[in-house]
């Protein structure tokens, strides 16, 4: 690796570095957003709202995949991403001011998600960039070493965001970090962007547009002849269907959903549950190297594919292992502790709640949403109609009431079922919140460190592939509207949805089932479909 080729490297990584650790701000610090963007909606849907206004960032990211992309086939790799990387810095410095709900009232949460818009649309065309880049400067036989630095930046980012945090906790009390401490890790964002900029200036355009630009060869409409004509436009399809929307679920799960399975549902401080997965990510980071590496030798294919399956056949007892290591008396509960709904079905709602507007009223809808919020399994009885619905913990029948017919003393009531059924739900063993003296350590990390080699494995050849799909005059749209779809919707929306899931469910681990399947999906398409790309020449122009 020549002295221009590190220079690449290290300024493709870094700028892409600050854009991760920016929008990945929005996921880590999901609890104060809630609390301050959010206060005025229920706690659970205020959190389920939350995760969407983080997913509203991966949303537009297909559509910043295709506007960037479409520049950076047409006026150059370079530039695109400066531009990129600017509107990211100023929306996350605007998030570190933007005011609360107690001051704006419904504009907070509007305003914080238009900055969440404007980060989905930068990223969008952030990553292309960045990858096509680094790859356009590799030597035939290492493409894949060399942009698997560029696969680093999303774990490296979210590790630093998550350091950044840390350090900010241990050096404040809890209620200075809730009340401006969780801002300050998004007004640094700044200083970043200065110093990200100024690296990237001293770049040169990539030799391989540069020449198709110099020899009059570049696209005119990229975007029509990427995604308009079938022999490139199924290229694309494959590509999403057979390589990033496994990819997409297999990180999404093994970084974001672990950190909210550790705080949300096995009740781990916010505190030990990031240095936990700081640890995992600090393991795990260099097998990113190791599997680009070995792309390059073996090929793209059958390391992407490996990663999707081991995720398929070990999500369901990894993250049963991890119940056991944080929080064994949680586990035990599970196991002793039955619970049942005793309801009529036609009571019972599908509680997904992304703005917070609508009413869950019925006793059936009190009754289940009080045990989600509290990580309690429970199985369901039909009941007859018109009956009151009611919980059943061993011996013990909690009778739920109906909000809607409470009238004025809907408070009273609610008070008195929530304190009836946590006493009672406490008395079968369901613990409030992870002991710290009962907590496995080494082996919730190592489980952690598993979750992130999948990730390496899925993550580190990718962005070579991805590349080596498509022809130089195309390749910045081509390779970046596939990413972004299955990043931003197969990836981005997988914490809400298996959030939802498992409160539908009433099964802790039934959310599961989504990346497990979108996984399998991507494995059996990309085994059956896919072509090894590792030794394409990518400087072809057909």
């Amino acid at each position: 690796m020549t002295r221009e080729d590190r220079k690449v490297i290290l300024a493709s990584s870094v700028g892409t570095i600050f854009e991760w650790y920016d929008f990945y701000l929005a996921g880590s610090l999901a609890a104060n957003i809630a609390a301050n963007f959010f206060s005025g909606v229920n706690p659970t849907a205020g959190f389920i709202f939350t995760l969407l206004g983080f997913a509203a960032g991966f949303a537009v990211r297909p559509f910043g995949a295709l506007f960037f992309g479409m520049l950076g086939d047409l006026i150059g790799r370079k530039y695109t991403f400066l531009v990129t990387m600017t509107l990211m810095g100023i929306s996350t410095f605007v998030v570190g001011l933007l005011p609360g709900y107690a001051t704006l009232g419904i504009v907070a949460p509007i305003l914080f998600i238009l900055c969440r818009l404007l980060q989905g649309l930068a990223l969008g065309g952030e990553y292309g960039g960045a990858a096509t880049y680094v790859a356009e400067h590799a030597p035939h036989g290492r493409r894949g070493f060399y942009t698997s630095w560029i696969q680093t930046t999303a774990t490296v980012g979210l590790f630093l965001s998550l350091v950044v945090i840390l350090v900010l906790r241990v050096s404040m009390s809890p209620a200075e970090f809730a009340e401006w401490g969780w801002r300050v890790p998004f007004l640094l964002s700044i200083i970043l962007l200065g110093v990200s900029i100024w690296i990237r200036l001293q770049l040169e355009e990539s030799p391989a547009f540069a020449r198709i630009k110099a020899e009059g060869k570049s696209s005119k409409t990229p975007l029509r002849e990427a995604f308009g004509r079938w022999e490139n436009a199924k290229i694309a399809l494959l590509a999403l269907f057979g390589g990033t929307a496994g990819q997409a679920v297999v990180w999404y799960t093994g970084q974001f959903y672990a950190l909210f399975f550790l705080t949300q549902t096995l009740k781990l401080d916010a505190t030990t549950a990031n240095i936990f997965i700081a640890i995992a990510l600090a393991i795990g980071t260099p097998f990113f190297i190791l599997f680009g590496w070995l792309s390059d030798k073996i090929g793209r294919k059958p390391i992407i594919l490996a990663g999707c399956l081991l995720a398929c056949v070990t999500y369901f007892p990894l993250f049963s292992a991890l119940t056991n290591a944080v929080n064994p008396v949680l586990e035990q509960a599970l196991e002793k502790s039955p619970v049942t709904v005793v309801a009529d079905p036609k009571e019972c709602s599908f509680q997904f709640n992304p703005t917070g507007t609508a009413s869950f009223t019925t006793s059936c809808d009190i009754a289940k949403s009080f045990l989600a919020r509290n990580s309690v399994n429970y199985s369901n009885e039909t009941a007859p109609p018109g009956t009151v619905a009611s919980i059943k913990i061993g011996d013990k029948v909690i009778a739920s009431f109906d909000k809607g017919k409470a009238g004025a003393e809907a408070a009273a009531k609610d008070k008195a079922f929530t304190d009836v059924a946590t006493a009672a739900i406490r008395a079968a063993g369901y613990p409030a919140a992870a002991d710290p003296a009962k907590i496995n350590r080494p082996v919730a990390i190592l489980i952690l460190a598993i979750f992130v080699l999948y990730v390496t494995m899925v993550y580190g050849p990718i962005a070579a592939m991805l590349v080596e799909l498509f022809p130089t005059r195309i390749r910045y749209s081509g390779m970046s509207l596939p990413y972004h779809i299955g990043n931003g919707w197969f990836g981005g929306f997988l914490p809400p949805t298996i959030f939802a899931i498992v409160a539908a469910t009433g099964n802790i681990y039934s959310g599961l089932w989504y990346p497990i399947v979108v996984a399998a999906m991507t494995f059996v398409i990309g085994l059956l479909f896919m072509p090894e790309t590792k030794d394409r020449d990518i400087y072809r122009d057909d």
